[in-house]
C-alpha cells in the first residue's frame, strides 16, 4: 500500500485520522519537524537531521520517544520507504510533545510521525529558470534560540510566501530585527561574488539548515571561499549570483531580484557536486 504513514513505530494506513484532535501539535504548534530526501531508496544526510532533531528536541524540552535513537530513525524511514515503493520522495519526520495540559503541558513525553511523497526527479536538479524575488516586508525574524530549529511554528515563512504568490513572485527574502537579509521563506540564503560565497552567520537568526552545512562543505573542498556574515540588500545587488538551499530541493538559483539579474555558474557546479555525492 502506497497511502502509509508511521505514527510512532507503527506503519498505519494514511487515508485515515492518525492522531487525535487534542494533539499539541496541532493545538499548539508545540514541536519540530525535519524534511529530508530520500535518493534511489535512501534517505540522505541522515547524521545531521538526527542531529538537529535531538538538538532541538532538547531546546524545546520534549523527551525523544521510547525506542527512537539515531539507528530506528533509519530503520523507521527505510521502512516506510519499502513499504510505499517511493524510493524518490519527500520525507517529514514530525515530533511533537504528547499528553494534555494548555500552554503549560501535562507532560513533556514525545511522539512523532512520518510521512513520504512521491518526487518525480530521481535526485537533486537544479531549476531550468530562475527565481523571480524580493525582501519580504512586513514582518521580520527575531533573533533567538528557536530561530534556528525547525519549530512547527512556521507563521513567518507562510505569511511571507503569500506575500510572495499576492506578487507573482516565487520566493521572497526575510530580514531579521536588524534588518539583515537572513534566509528565503523556503531555505537558506547564499550569494556569490567575485567567485567568493557568503552566507548568513547562524547568530543573525537563520535556519540552521542540513543543505546549508553540505553546501559549504562541498565549496570549500572544492576550493571556493566561504564566508559566514552579515548581509544587507546592498550586496544582493552587488551579487554575481544568489540561490537558495534546502534538503529537499537542493539549490535552486535566482535569476532576477528587483531590476538585479543573475547568473547560476557556481550553483550549476554544486548541483552537480552535489548529485555526485547522493548516487551512491
Amino acid at each position: 500500500m502506497k497511502d502509509l504513514v508511521n505514527i510512532n513505530g507503527e506503519v498505519v494506513h494514511g487515508d485515515k485520522p492518525v492522531i487525535t484532535l487534542d494533539n499539541r501539535a496541532f493545538h499548539y504548534g508545540d514541536g519540530s519537524f525535519e524534511s529530508m530526501r530520500v535518493v534511489n531508496g535512501k534517505p540522505r544526510f541522515l547524521d545531521p537531521h538526527w542531529a538537529r532533531l535531538t538538538s532541538g528536541a532538547e531546546l524545546l524540552r520534549i523527551e525523544l520517544p521510547e525506542g527512537l535513537d539515531r539507528t530506528s530513525f533509519e530503520r523507521y524511514i527505510v521502512e516506510l520507504v519499502q513499504r510505499t515503493g517511493h524510493v524518490n520522495a519527500r520525507c517529514r519526520f514530525t515530533l511533537f510533545r504528547t499528553g494534555g495540559g494548555h500552554y503549560r503541558p501535562a507532560s513533556n513525553k514525545g511522539g512523532f510521525t512520518i510521512e513520504l511523497n512521491p518526487l518525480i526527479e530521481p535526485t537533486y536538479t537544479l531549476n531550468e529558470h530562475g527565481l523571480m524575488v524580493d525582501i519580504w516586508p512586513e514582518m521580520r525574524k527575531p533573533i533567538n534560540d528557536l530561530a534556528r530549529h525547525k519549530t512547527l511554528n512556521c507563521q513567518y515563512y507562510i505569511m511571507a510566501s503569500l506575500w510572495s504568490q499576492q506578487r507573482g513572485l516565487d520566493d521572497c527574502l526575510l530580514q531579521n530585527e536588524r534588518g539583515n537579509i537572513i534566509e528565503s521563506s523556503s531555505g537558506n540564503l547564499f550569494i556569490v561574488s567575485n567567485g567568493v560565497l557568503y552566507t548568513p552567520s547562524l547568530a543573525d537568526g537563520c535556519v540552521g539548515g542540513v543543505m546549508r552545512a553540505q553546501v559549504i562543505n562541498l565549496a570549500i573542498a572544492n576550493g571556493v571561499k566561504v564566508y559566514e556574515c552579515a548581509l544587507n540588500p546592498q550586496n544582493l545587488l552587488a551579487a554575481d549570483e544568489l540561490f537558495f538551499t534546502n534538503a529537499v530541493a537542493g539549490l535552486q538559483w535566482v535569476g532576477t531580484y528587483r531590476t538585479k539579474r543573475y547568473a547560476h555558474r557556481l550553483s550549476g557546479l554544486l548541483t552537480e557536486l552535489l548529485r555526485e555525492a547522493t548516487v551512491s
